[in-house]
């Protein structure tokens, strides 16, 4: 009995995190974008944001989901793809309007990217005999926004793969035999459509698998924070405590908010999780404070 009331006396003292970064079946994720407020407020969150690769189409279910939690933050999201100096750079944005005629705009310049992309990765598992239909792609969650993670999981569930990994290891990763690079637009780019939408500008992972990485870091803050980078995220699944300490130290230097965010993907990324990530990512709800004072005091809208 005793070991039962200290249980639940340390679920209900749990700090109530954030988390900031997170897809659904709108994208490349597993669960409905109905379900993400649920999953976070079970996960003990104070706020969540839906940030779905290139696309808003999630944002409506995702937010009426949320008014059945009202002390739950729901923030509606965006994340978009860039390539600056031969690397591929993410943006989050943050507290966006999805009603953005300018953001819809890109993220059909966007989509349409996609789509190209998915017929030369199709093209060339068939030449590597491992065709897929579109029916396989379906089946594997690819009904919106195409990317990787829909073909790796055909290719699981069609061809026998031991794991969505051993997919990528074998055929889509970086130099792998199906692998097909982006065509992306600069960061500025992404930066311009999230404030069009009255969006908080956020560089995803800033310093994830990079070399020189404080470097790197340093440079880019310095070059985006004149053109309108708001915030980086300072707190990630991959982070250790190096890393945050790293972009919070460069975030101050340069006059950044932070944020932060699992890139939670479902089932698609099955060791990390809502919320905690890897099991020791907690996001401060007090990095809300400056997100939204960076909102309010925009005249972007």
């Amino acid at each position: 009995m005793n070991e039962n009331i200290l249980t639940a006396e340390t679920a209900d003292s749990r700090p109530r995190g954030i988390d900031l970064h997170t897809h659904s079946t709108a994208s490349d994720g597993s669960f409905a974008p109905g379900m993400i407020p649920q999953l976070a407020w079970e996960s003990n969150l104070s706020a969540v944001a839906l940030t779905d690769h290139d696309t808003v189409d999630g944002i409506a279910e995702f937010m009426a989901a949320g008014a059945a939690y009202p002390e739950l933050e729901a923030i509606p999201g965006v994340e978009l793809s860039t390539l600056y100096c031969s690397r591929e750079m993410h943006f989050v944005g943050l507290y966006i309007d999805c009603g953005s005629e300018k953001l819809h705009e890109f993220l059909e310049m966007q989509r349409a990217e996609r789509v190209e992309r998915a017929a030369r990765i199709n093209s060339k598992l068939v030449s590597l005999g491992y065709p897929l239909s579109e029916t396989d792609l379906t089946a594997a969650g690819a009904t919106g926004t195409i990317g990787r993670p829909h073909f790796a999981k055909a290719l699981m569930e069609k061809y026998g793969f031991a794991s969505m990994a051993v997919v990528f290891d074998k055929l889509l990763k970086h130099n792998a035999p199906a692998y097909v690079p982006r065509k992306l637009p600069p960061p500025h780019a992404a930066i311009e459509a999230i404030h069009s939408a009255g969006g908080v500008a956020v560089w995803a992972h800033p310093v994830y698998r990079q070399r020189n990485e404080r470097a790197w870091a340093k440079r880019i803050m310095r070059k985006l924070k004149p053109v309108g980078l708001d915030a980086v995220e300072g707190y990630y699944s991959m982070f250790g405590p190096g890393e945050t300490a790293l972009v919070s130290e460069l975030a101050a230097m340069n006059g950044l908010a932070l944020s932060g965010g699992s890139d939670f993907h479902g089932e698609n990324t099955p060791n990390i999780r809502i919320g905690c990530g890897a099991g020791k990512l907690y996001v401060p709800p007090e990095l809300l404070k400056e997100l939204r004072h960076v909102h309010s005091t925009s005249e972007r809208q």
